[in-house]
């Protein structure tokens, strides 16, 4: 990958639980380019975001076991205890948008209060009153009329929309070189959560950011991103072009996700995908969806590297790579 931004390499998470071991993330590998929309998208409990709070260096304690690479420009930051580091990547260098943004900011605190301490521990701007301008210009460029009320206000007594567009502005306005999104605007109307989607895609584009986007939802994943990584029981079953990945979907866990989509101009009916997410304390071996594949074959229980299927097309499946 040119100019690669983010990369992660053969990325393990265990959690030591009383019941044992919880494998919960099991060989990720994902790269992202400077500038470039990608996105992570899997059921709820595949390990989307725990992927990303690894990336920000989030999980700690004595029961976690994390093995495995991230580099972010270049340094390693698993088991970097570097504070200067992870101060300037937490402040500046990385954001993060929550899926939740009026749980995610500080109820006690008004947004003119967390704005400015944002721009003062992220930025050299450190006067207040020059904090609090750019606070007010980086609420208009998220289309708020009046910025002014809002700075004054509390989280609680803003809406769904308006706490998002906060939570936009807080994540882009030291200018981070990469944007992680964990399901930005699920807890919005879909009319809103499309305009959060545009916003944030026009404002990191005009910023040059990349973003890292984590969802549930395909239709997010069409909308706003380039190329997308499929993630099953903490284990990437595909990878590909956001254009290959629903015109030419490989693996059967994405072809279940795809056909599982209502359908506006009618056709078939959504499919279900029969079956429960695996424990990951005791996870079948080898392709860890093959205990609900339809086309599962003795085979599949024995490891399944991911492997090219076209030039920017990789899957893990024996199936779909016979095919192409």
């Amino acid at each position: 990958m040119i100019d690669t931004l983010l990369n992660i390499q053969d990325l393990h998470l265990k959690f030591d639980l009383y019941e044992g071991s919880s494998h919960v993330l099991n060989g990720v590998n994902l790269g992202i380019g400077k500038g470039e929309r990608v996105a992570i998208v899997g059921e709820s409990g595949c390990g989307k975001s725990t992927a990303v709070r690894a990336i920000l260096g989030l999980l700690t304690g004595r029961n976690v076991n994390l093995e495995g690479s991230i580099r972010f420009t270049g340094s390693e930051l698993i088991n970097n205890s570097d504070k200067k580091l992870w101060r300037d990547i937490r402040s500046r260098r990385i954001s993060m948008i929550f899926q939740d943004p009026t749980a995610a900011l500080n109820p006690v605190f008004t947004i003119r209060d967390q704005l400015v301490n944002v721009i003062r521990r992220g930025s050299n701007v450190k006067n207040k009153r020059q904090a609090i301008d750019l606070a007010r210009s980086a609420l208009k460029r998220v289309a708020i009329a009046d910025p002014d009320r809002i700075l004054d206000t509390y989280p609680f007594q803003l809406s769904g929309g308006l706490a998002q567009r906060v939570m936009i502005t807080m994540a882009l306005i030291n200018k981070p070189e990469l944007v992680l999104a964990d399901e930005p605007g699920s807890a919005l109307d879909v009319t809103v959560q499309e305009q959060t989607l545009h916003l944030m895609r026009d404002l990191t584009e005009e910023a040059g950011a990349a973003v890292l986007i984590i969802t549930h939802n395909l239709g997010v994943v069409r909308e706003f991103a380039q190329r997308v990584y499929v993630m099953y029981a903490g284990s990437i079953v595909e990878e590909a072009t956001v254009e290959d990945l629903f015109n030419r979907p490989k693996h059967p866990y994405t072809q279940a996700l795809i056909n599982a989509v209502p359908k506006l101009t009618g056709g078939d009916l959504p499919t279900a995908i029969e079956g429960v997410v695996p424990d990951y304390i005791r996870p079948p071996k080898g392709c860890r969806f093959h205990t609900r594949c339809p086309l599962a074959e003795e085979r599949c229980r024995s490891p399944q590297k991911m492997i090219n299927v076209s030039r920017d097309h990789r899957v893990a499946c024996f199936l779909a790579t016979e095919e192409s």
